[in-house]
């Protein structure tokens, strides 16, 4: 099965609303932040397609004004393995397309297999922020410059099998 990566559409919603709950048990995304990340142009929504269902979703904040793209949430939904590779992958291109020259995150300081996705991605350790998420837990903060494409030639092409947004 081929797994398609595009732009969020208002009617996910309930689809993205049941991965994040699915994926995570607190520290969520509300029904209402989801609604305003649609609507809204300071963020940018992928959905992970496969088969015709949701397969996980990533958020890309952007800051008008500056060159550091910030990856708010990714999830995939259980049992779905390699659409957090392709989501991350996807979501770096789109916002090298936007001008971002860095892509930062926070993560679970327990969050291992993330981690590990996010150090094979490229992305290096620069801080620790104690107490950062409701229930205490430290989060590390990593950061990965972006490749850009090349002024003249052909736009980047989607990776793992993806297709761009």
């Amino acid at each position: 099965m081929s797994l398609k990566i595009r732009p969020a559409r208002a009617s996910d919603l309930d689809a993205l609303v049941a991965v994040e709950q699915a994926v995570f048990d607190a520290d969520r995304i509300s029904r209402r932040s989801w609604r305003s990340f649609l609507a809204g142009s300071s963020a940018a929504i992928l959905v992970a397609e496969e088969a015709g269902d949701v397969a996980g979703c990533c958020v890309v904040l952007f800051r008008i004004g500056s060159t550091i793209a910030r990856l708010y949430s990714i999830a995939a939904a259980p049992g779905r393995f390699g659409v957090g590779r392709a989501l991350l992958a996807e979501a770096e291109t789109l916002s090298a397309r936007r001008g971002a020259k860095t892509m930062r995150l926070e993560v679970r300081e327990d969050n291992l297999r993330a981690i590990g996705l996010y150090q094979k991605s490229g992305y290096r350790r620069f801080s620790r922020k104690p107490d950062y998420y409701a229930d205490g837990a430290a989060a590390l903060r990593f950061e990965k410059p972006l490749a850009h494409e090349p002024l003249h030639g052909s736009p980047p092409t989607a990776t793992h099998g993806t297709t761009p947004p």
